[in-house]
C-alpha cells in the first residue's frame, strides 16, 4: 500500500468518514485552498489521502504526511 500500513488507511477512515466536515491547516500546493477553508470529506483512498469537496469548489486531497486538516462539528 505504497509505505502507509493497512491499520492507519482504516484509523482515519473511522476517524474521517463521508459526509464529515473538516478544515485545512496546511496544505503545499500552489492551487491549495487558502488555510482555514471548511470542506465535506468524501472518502479515504488506499494510500491514506482524505478526499475532500472544499467549500471554495476545490477538491484537493489533503495527503497523508504532507498536509493537515482537522475534523469539525457544526
Amino acid at each position: 500500500m505504497f509505505g502507509i500500513r493497512r491499520e492507519t488507511v482504516e484509523r482515519l477512515r473511522r476517524e474521517y468518514p463521508v459526509g464529515c466536515r473538516v478544515e485545512l491547516l496546511q496544505m503545499e500546493d500552489v492551487q491549495a485552498p487558502p488555510i482555514g477553508t471548511k470542506g465535506t470529506v468524501r472518502g479515504v483512498d488506499d494510500i491514506g489521502s482524505i478526499m475532500v469537496s472544499w467549500d471554495t469548489g476545490s477538491s484537493l486531497s489533503v495527503v497523508y504526511g504532507e498536509d493537515s486538516c482537522r475534523r469539525i462539528d457544526e
